[in-house]
């Protein structure tokens, strides 16, 4: 059970995900979170540095595609911006819009990861639907009300996975 929440990956942000490390895996899309995996859950639009990354990420032929469960309108704040295309409402961990996701990317499964900051919606999700999932450090360290819920589940799952020797993990 507990191999559902384990990441193929973790990284302290997404900055330490570099295009070429990808592309030798074989992946040719990303379906990134958006809220404390790119910017912090109440920014509204990408910093200087996010915009960067995924002009990088884009640059190397990558598709980038932002899964949320945040509203329609938080999310196309952020990405119509970007140009980046998004699903909003994802309902994660749910499958159905992780493969809507790689139906509009073209794509298969084994050539997309999921990024995210959750172990509860993004890797739990990305994991179940047969993603690679890489979990990022939460970009801030204050939630919305229904993550608060999540991070707390998180922790023990975590310290589980620690114990266990399958993960270490810094916060």
């Amino acid at each position: 059970m507990y191999n559902y929440f384990l990441p193929d990956e973790y990284v302290k942000d997404i900055f330490q995900i570099s295009p070429d490390k990808l592309i030798e895996k074989g992946i040719k899309g990303i379906i990134t979170d958006l809220d404390n995996t790119l910017v912090e859950w109440d920014r509204p639009e990408a910093t200087p540095e996010i915009s960067e990354w995924m002009k990088m990420m884009q640059d190397a032929g990558l598709q980038v595609t932002i899964l949320s469960n945040n509203n329609h309108a938080r999310v196309q704040t952020f990405c119509d911006p970007l140009g980046t295309p998004f699903i909003c409402d994802a309902r994660k961990p749910l499958a159905r819009n992780f493969k809507k996701a790689l139906a509009t990317m073209g794509l298969q499964k084994e050539e997309v990861v999921m990024v995210g900051d959750q172990l509860m919606t993004d890797v739990l999700g990305g994991n179940r639907f047969g993603l690679r999932t890489i979990l990022v450090v939460p970009v801030a360290s204050s939630d919305g009300f229904v993550t608060k819920f999540n991070r707390m589940i998180e922790r023990r799952i975590l310290a589980r996975l620690k114990r266990l020797g399958k993960i270490e993990w810094e916060e």
